[in-house]
């Protein structure tokens, strides 16, 4: 790859979600040089094809970033990656506090809805550990809704409790899920968001006692799933967001996009 110039200056986006692909639109309309970095083919199609955007699919390592920030002259970060994918906000934020460059994450806000159900509550743990290390599981019909990475963590309690999951539609989804015990008669591949109704439908069907999901805080997702929680009297646990030092941090798409517009 050939070195970018000086008058080349570019943002770096950390894609692969939904908020990344409405700042890659305002970015483009501001016509502003921007490289978005994405892990997965799929991703790439979250981007517009308009001059000024350039998407690299494929995984950054840590003893790459520097020359990955000095071949497309970056010169402000702006992180829109999963809320949970913390192992790359925290070598962005190293590198650009090396490099000096400025930094700031930008993520939807958490969902602060509570059920209005006392049949329904809502447990809060702060990490997987602690659910899988608790008694939470056991004897439960359990739908996971957490992506598939974290599913072969729970392959201990595939005796202790009747697990189900529902992941995304792709190759490695489904690859890992098995691996990890899943019979095909316990997983859904559907990409969300989920309709209520077929939540419901879902639930119903398998006996669902027990949800886990994680607070993404995706509209039509959590949300949804409180809802449907305390409409029939299940149990929702919600695995909280990885606790990041972000240097500077928002939920307001104006906001970063100023944060652009400065930098540039």
């Amino acid at each position: 790859m050939d070195y970018a110039t000086e008058s080349d200056k570019r943002l770096w986006l950390i894609g692969g979600t939904t908020e990344s692909a409405d700042l890659a639109a305002a970015i483009a309309l501001a016509h502003l040089p921007c490289t978005i970095t994405v892990t997965t083919e799929a991703a790439r199609s979250l981007y517009p094809p308009v001059p000024g955007l350039r998407v690299l699919v494929g995984r950054l390592e840590v003893e790459k970033l520097e020359q990955f920030f000095q071949e497309e002259n970056i010169v402000a970060v702006l992180d829109a990656s999963h809320p949970y994918a913390i192992e790359v906000s925290q070598a962005a934020i190293a590198m650009a506090t090396h490099q000096q460059i400025p930094y700031l994450r930008y993520e939807r806000p958490a969902v602060k809805t509570v059920s209005s159900s006392d049949a329904s509550p809502v447990i809060q743990l702060d990490s997987f550990n602690t659910l899988l290390t608790g008694n939470y599981l056991q004897d439960q019909r359990v739908l996971l809704t957490i992506g598939y990475k974290p599913l072969v963590n729970f392959q201990p309690w595939q005796d202790r409790s009747t697990l189900f999951a529902r992941i995304l539609p792709s190759l490695s989804a489904l690859t890992a899920a098995t691996k990890a015990g899943f019979t095909s008669d316990r997983l859904l591949a559907i990409r969300p968001p989920v309709p209520a109704e077929l939540e419901k439908a879902l639930w119903r069907h398998w006996g669902i006692s027990l949800v886990v999901t994680k607070a993404s805080g995706t509209p039509g997702g959590e949300d949804v799933k409180r809802d449907v929680a305390a409409e029939l009297g299940i149990s929702l646990i919600v695995i909280t967001r990885p606790d990041v030092d972000y240097p500077q941090q928002t939920s307001n798409l104006l906001e970063a996009l100023e944060f652009c517009r400065q930098h540039l």
